[in-house]
């Protein structure tokens, strides 16, 4: 059984994410998202009944670290090469980015 894409459901995918295709493309990408369909629907046939389920294959994540005190840069040497600094309330000063 092949997955297939209409013209108009590539239409509708592309109105969505704003994008103009021209006919060609529109083929094309019907074609592509067809035969990917068509993977996903060969991994789905694939028996995983032995293997038990896992949420990830990564056993250690850089996350599981302890947290640890350690000494900083002191807040004056931060602040020191500083463009627009407040020193006083410890603070580095940035333009306005929302208007």
């Amino acid at each position: 059984m092949s997955v297939r894409f209409s013209t108009a459901e590539v239409d509708a995918i592309a109105a969505l994410a704003r994008l103009e295709l021209t006919d060609a493309e529109r083929k094309l990408f019907a074609r592509q998202l067809g035969d990917i369909l068509e993977y996903a629907v060969q991994v789905q046939r694939i028996d995983t009944s032995g293997v038990p389920p896992t949420a990830s294959l990564v056993t250690s994540h850089a996350a599981d670290r302890h947290d640890a005190v350690a000494p900083s840069l002191d807040r004056m040497a931060a602040l020191a090469n500083a463009p627009d600094a407040a020193p006083d309330a410890g603070l580095f000063r940035v333009p306005r980015v929302i208007g």
